[in-house]
């Protein structure tokens, strides 16, 4: 008796195993449809074999089996992004769960272009979560989608570029830091995009040193590159650097040759370093360029002011001086430094009655 019910036990697991590899044959018949066709019907004659096949303990152990459940559920996890179709669990977690138990190594060897297509689709399913959380303003959501996304496939540089920015949104700083010297530590990964984004991180944390160091990096990596030069020169300038600001214009204005700002600074950074012949060249182009620019008008005029000072005689300096002084007077008259630059130009030239106007206003602005 005892062994007829060993023998009827072991005709009822023949027979299921008959069964699930025919939902298995079925299964994969059906995906294959699919694949060829993009008709939903067969995805979903696939879904229902491939959960047909999966009944039992041993089912669940069987790799054939978990690299059919793990195509279909990562497959209708993309195509059916909203969700209208009724599940167990969400089909990203069940594709997952498939693809952790596709671990002999030889048959992942042999089926690797359908394990690469299970990460690949899981990992576009999850980018859709983190677009949709990104859309909302979910960043933190957001990054916890790409995080799967970069846990799931040899993810591009994109997706980890991502990752930094979203860190940074997320209030994650240091970690995005690390992102970002991470593709820079390589010519391959880096860009200038990333550069800058790097050097705003350490502006964010006033490391100057680290800023500057990250835009050399970048001069070195990228030496054709616009914004990682004006960048340097930016900050050159807040830093008073007039010496290192010096070599690097005409490269800057080969690029830019109208700019005004990057014209002035020109002229700025040359006289501060003792260059005013250099100086007034960039500071003529300046009012060449906007006529009405104060800056540009003020420090030409104070240029020839000191030529003048130093050169009481030279009539063609004191004009100069007079000219671009008033001009700018005319375009900031209540501008301090403009006044004082006259106050001196008419006292030097004996100009008594232009003198007390001047000091009246500069006296008048004092008061008030």
């Amino acid at each position: 008796m005892k062994l007829t019910v060993f023998i009827s036990f072991l005709l009822t697991i023949g027979a299921l195993h008959v069964v699930a590899q025919s939902n298995l044959k079925e299964g994969n018949n059906n995906f294959a449809l699919y694949t060829k066709s993009k008709d939903f019907k067969q995805l979903e004659a696939a879904r229902k074999f491939a959960d047909e096949a999966y009944k039992t303990r041993r089912d669940s152990a069987n790799f054939r089996n978990n690299l059919l459940r793990g195509l279909v559920y990562s497959t209708l996890a993309v195509v059916d992004s909203n969700r209208t179709q009724k599940y167990n669990a969400d089909p990203t977690e069940i594709a997952l769960a498939a693809l952790a138990r596709l671990d002999n190594k030889q048959l992942s060897y042999e089926h690797e272009p359908e394990i690469r297509y299970i990460r690949r689709s899981l990992a576009n399913a999850y980018l859709i979560k983190a677009n949709r959380a990104i859309a909302k303003a979910n960043y933190e959501e957001a990054l916890h989608q790409y995080h799967k996304v970069d846990s799931i496939s040899s993810s591009t540089i994109d997706v980890k570029h991502n990752l930094a920015v979203l860190s940074t949104k997320t209030g994650g700083i240091d970690n995005a830091i690390k992102r970002y010297q991470s593709f820079m530590s390589q010519r391959e990964t880096s860009s200038p995009l990333y550069i800058l984004e790097l050097t705003e991180l350490y502006r964010k944390k006033n490391d100057k040193r680290s800023m500057l160091n990250t835009l050399l990096t970048g001069r070195e990596q990228f030496p054709e590159n616009k914004d990682i030069l004006f960048e340097l020169i930016n900050m050159y300038l807040a830093n008073e650097s007039y010496s290192a600001i010096v070599p690097l214009v005409d490269e800057a204005l080969a690029h830019e040759p109208e700019n005004v700002h990057l014209n002035y600074v020109s002229g700025y950074a040359n006289e501060m370093e003792g260059n005013s012949a250099v100086a007034k060249k960039y500071y003529e182009k300046v009012v060449k360029l906007d006529a009405n620019n104060f800056e540009g008008n003020f420090e030409l005029g104070l240029l020839y002011l000191k030529e003048y000072v130093a050169d009481p005689e030279n009539e063609e300096k004191q004009n100069k001086a007079r000219e671009y002084l008033l001009l700018a007077n005319q375009i900031k008259p209540s501008e301090v430094k403009a006044l004082k630059s006259l106050a001196v130009l008419y006292d030097q030239s004996g100009d008594i009655i232009q003198l007390e106007r001047v000091n009246n206003i500069l006296n008048q602005l004092t008061i008030n």
